[in-house]
């Protein structure tokens, strides 16, 4: 497994996860809450490979998995119980972790969460954090026994959708 920081030559194989996300999602096989054409989109992984912040998985020279990594806290952060109360540069988060669903159950989910906490470590962060919707179960169960404490529920506006309800997620690396 090689975890490294995306190409633009990696927005169609993320593009590609995310939509056979929506595919699995639309069959009743998932349960994400993503909406397919509102969020995650290729222009999701687009902005985030600008931004420098777009991350993939890579094992036998394809791209299984992928992640955005950077410090920006979502405005319904403001509302979490963090058990740490740390300043921004502190906080390192994960967003739209995404594992192909071809690729599914083999521990990529678990080896880019682990890759993400040593990528905040390397930076000089104190704490991770993550958010999922609160029916999310399988994301719940794998950050729970990755060590992660939810601390708290709160609904929220997200990518124009009203009333979702968005699990805070901590774990502090000391």
């Amino acid at each position: 497994m090689i975890f490294r920081k995306a190409s633009a030559a990696d927005v169609s194989a993320v593009e590609e996860i995310y939509n056979d996300i929506h595919t699995e999602e639309e069959k009743g096989g998932l349960m994400t809450g993503w909406i397919r054409g509102i969020y995650p989109t290729r222009a999701t992984a687009e902005g985030a490979l600008e931004r420098g912040e777009l991350f993939v998985l890579e094992d036998k020279g394809r791209v299984v998995g992928a992640g955005i990594i950077n410090q920006d806290q979502a405005e319904a952060y403001a509302q979490g119980r963090w058990v740490h109360e740390l300043p921004p540069d502190r906080v390192c988060v994960l967003h739209t972790l995404v594992v192909s669903p071809a690729a599914s159950k083999k521990g990529y989910g678990k080896a880019f969460v682990c890759f993400y906490e040593e990528y905040a470590r390397k930076t000089g962060c104190k704490a991770c954090r993550m958010d999922t919707l609160e029916w999310n179960s399988v994301a719940r169960a794998m950050y729970r026994k990755l060590g992660y404490a939810e601390v708290g529920i709160v609904d929220t506006e997200l990518q124009g959708l009203s009333n979702v309800s968005m699990v805070l997620l901590e774990k502090y690396l000391g």
